[in-house]
């Protein structure tokens, strides 16, 4: 599985943002996508997950209310919709995908990253 992140930039507290993660290859495997976020010098922190089939949906406290996390399963692609941006959104944001093998292995893959900006 590839995965390949577009969108973030810089935007005002109070705006917008969409990401989106483009998956490629094995994605009939995939059993969940998700977004992380990771400032410098802390660890990287599950930001809003979604788990294929049912489609069920989670997301951290902080986000919650701000942030829907979608998948378009014809396009293989997820977005993250972020809405009432804080400086405190301010993160380079990983895609994720967990991808269960016919031997019952979980792979984990990562995006390149992208960066968000919110500035006060």
């Amino acid at each position: 599985v590839q995965l390949v992140e577009s969108g973030g930039g810089l935007v005002q507290t109070g705006g917008s943002l969409r990401l989106s993660c483009a998956a490629s290859g094995s994605t009939y495997s995939i059993t969940f996508m998700g977004w992380y976020r990771q400032t410098p010098g802390k660890q990287r922190e599950l930001v809003a997950g979604i788990r294929s089939g049912g489609g069920s949906t989670n997301y951290a406290d902080s986000v919650k209310g701000r942030f829907t996390i979608s998948r378009d399963s014809a396009k293989n692609t997820m977005y993250l919709h972020m809405n009432s941006l804080k400086p405190e959104d301010t993160a380079v944001y990983y895609c994720t995908a967990e991808a269960t093998s016919r031997l019952e292995v979980t792979y984990v893959y990562w995006g390149q990253g992208a960066q968000v900006a919110v500035s006060s």
